[in-house]
């Protein structure tokens, strides 16, 4: 999956929109590293404000269905000051694809590429809104891309243990939020990465038995042995991390 994913360039012209985050005590591992599920937070906090901003009136909410990043610089560490840049660099007819970039002090470290799918507020998929290429389609330059994501399973034998939910990992549609997933990521492997990959192949909710397959580089979320949410990760410990 991790080795397929495409990461475009950020464009010269088009919509763009920029945010400042800092590496809370909250997101910060024991090694001072910023936790995955904390540089999900801050992608989708991104996301959130770019769409707020962009004037568009719709009671539409975004979904993610795939989230990627990889690293490219130095891994940030609590209190470090981030600036992010988010663009749309693609659309089909009923999803789209947003880059984003996180720099420390104007040096680009993390790219990452988001796959969003807007519901209504049943929770039940939209077409992308006409308004939506008027403000966005400059920086998309044309780009289709595909609503499919790959499929992966856990092979016989891997281990399995139940995860718990949380009242707090729901989302306003009733959903285990994008972020929330990302915290049993983070149960799993330590920041810095390489690269991961999460994706979401049907909803977790309230009430239902999750449970979480695991192996060297990859981890699932299954309902019913159903696969719901799978992930692969890159670690590189041997690279330098040098600031």
């Amino acid at each position: 999956m991790v080795s397929e994913r495409e990461y475009v360039p950020e464009p010269s012209v088009g919509r763009r929109f920029s945010m400042h985050a800092v590496v809370r005590l909250s997101d910060a591992l024991p090694s001072s590293y910023w936790r995955l599920d904390g540089v999900a937070r801050a992608l989708q906090d991104a996301a959130t404000e770019d769409w707020a901003d962009c004037g568009i009136e719709s009671d539409a909410w975004w979904l993610a269905r795939r989230t990627s990043f990889r690293a490219v610089g130095p891994w940030p560490v609590i209190y470090d000051q981030l600036k992010l840049t988010t663009f749309c660099s693609g659309a089909g007819a009923a999803w789209a694809e947003r880059r984003t970039n996180i720099y420390l002090d104007d040096r680009l470290v993390i790219e990452a590429s988001s796959l969003w799918v807007p519901v209504d507020p049943r929770g039940f998929p939209v077409r992308i809104p006409a308004t939506f290429h008027g403000i966005f389609g400059e920086s998309m330059n044309g780009r289709k891309i595909s609503g499919r994501v790959p499929v992966s399973a856990p092979p016989e034998g891997t281990p399995r243990r139940p995860w718990p939910l949380r009242r707090a990992d729901l989302d306003v549609i009733g959903h285990v939020n994008n972020a929330a997933v990302w915290q049993a990521v983070a149960e799993i492997f330590d920041a810095p990465v390489t690269e991961v990959d999460v994706i979401h192949h049907g909803p977790v909710e309230e009430g239902h038995r999750v449970e979480l397959a695991t192996s060297e580089a990859a981890m699932w979320l299954l309902v019913d042995g159903e696969v719901r949410v799978a992930v692969r990760v890159v670690g590189d410990p041997a690279r330098d991390r040098g600031r």
